[in-house]
């Protein structure tokens, strides 16, 4: 069986990367990556080289990033993609497509499959958060192109059924995200390593991807954040923002807050780095989907900034606030609070259980695709 991975950043990689290297691993599977977007950049860490450290097959490399802080960079990009694949996907005749979550790129694995005759797995659909950005009805619109759905939760698997997707294609595995809080250790000076010094505060970990309609405050309200963490005697653990536009500005605010001594910037740590970071440290705030779907995990308290993510289901240790620098003054005391530390200690996650990996690949390996790949279900009439 040939299968065809496609990834374009980080983010969404770390997600699958379980899942990759338990593929490459099965006998009677052949699994190569098209690996795109902002792997292949030098401005976002050329992560292309995680994955061949990973030793994961690369059926080919596509500069297809344009590395511009605009919305329309990331259609350019997109088509870019799109048309440099084509015949690459069409050569190497995969029998399964396979992708994730709700970027641009996504909906290229779609029509690759769609068009090219090759049957899908969406991983994660069925999510939704309620901020109005581009990524929601990209992960919506890529689902009805698929041919199957992994997802997380039953109140995904619900919101496909609601989309007009019908029972039979859906499988409910839990999050592959989560596998990795189960398999890496913790790792006791990571702290040390990854600030570069001997670090004696406790640490938060700050990650703030830019959304449309929060750009213009953003640079100054990532300024002010960080410097309140240091204020509240924590060492500051800055990820840089993702490629979304806006990202410019939130860059250059860091640049500004880096030379302090309680702050650390990273790019892009090694998956293990940053789950045993994550598991060391005393809170994650920004608005990271780290927070929302990995923290219950650890546990970890977790403070979401702004819009982004809002909407999604979450464990209790989550606290929402507005663009505000005194809502979050105050959700820092209550993170702090004895009562709601001792509250999240006993959470589960409601994302899994970290064994999502095993029914995937289990699933990849007995689930005939032929009978599934054409789509001729009436939406109106799947209940």
């Amino acid at each position: 069986m040939k299968i065809l991975a496609i990834t374009s950043i980080r983010s969404e990689y770390d997600l699958m990367s379980y899942v990759y290297k338990k593929l490459n691993k099965e006998p009677g599977i052949e699994l190569r990556l098209l690996v795109g977007g902002c792997h292949n950049s030098p401005s976002f860490g050329l992560t292309v080289e995680d994955i061949k450290s990973d030793g994961l097959n690369i059926l080919c490399q596509i500069d297809s990033l344009v590395d511009s802080d605009s919305n329309s960079a990331r259609l350019k990009s997109a088509s870019i993609l799109l048309l440099s694949s084509i015949d690459i996907v069409n050569s190497f005749s995969p029998d399964l497509i396979i992708y994730a979550g709700d970027r641009e790129d996504v909906m290229i694995g779609a029509l690759l499959g769609g068009y090219l005759g090759i049957p899908t797995i969406h991983f994660f659909g069925g999510d939704h958060a309620c901020d109005g950005h581009i990524d929601n009805p990209i992960r919506h619109a890529v689902s009805k192109l698929s041919t199957c759905h992994f997802v997380s939760i039953i109140e995904h698997e619900k919101r496909l059924l609601k989309i007009g997707e019908p029972p039979s294609r859906i499988f409910n595995i839990g999050s592959v995200a989560l596998d990795k809080f189960k398999e890496v250790p913790i790792r006791e000076d990571i702290l040390e390593v990854v600030a570069g010094h001997r670090v004696t505060r406790p640490a938060a970990i700050f990650i703030f991807h830019p959304v449309d309609s929060e750009i213009e405050i953003a640079p100054s309200l990532v300024n002010d954040v960080i410097y309140e963490l240091v204020e509240n005697g924590y060492h500051v653990f800055v990820g840089l923002p993702n490629s979304d536009f806006g990202y410019s500005g939130i860059r250059e605010a860091l640049k500004k807050v880096s030379n302090d001594v309680n702050v650390s910037l990273y790019g892009n740590l090694p998956r293990d780095l940053f789950v045993q970071l994550f598991k060391c440290c005393d809170l994650i705030i920004g608005n990271s989907s780290a927070g929302i779907l990995e923290a219950a995990s650890v546990p970890v308290p977790c403070i979401n900034i702004g819009l982004r993510q809002r909407g999604r289901l979450t464990a209790g240790n989550v606290i929402f606030t507005d663009s505000d620098l005194h809502q979050v003054k105050d959700a820092l005391k209550k993170v702090k609070d004895e009562n709601f530390l001792s509250f999240i200690r006993g959470l589960s996650n409601p994302y899994g259980d970290g064994h999502a990996t095993d029914k995937a690949v289990e699933l990849i390996k007995t689930i005939d695709f032929s009978t599934l790949y054409k789509k001729h279900e009436d939406p109106l009439y799947v209940e």
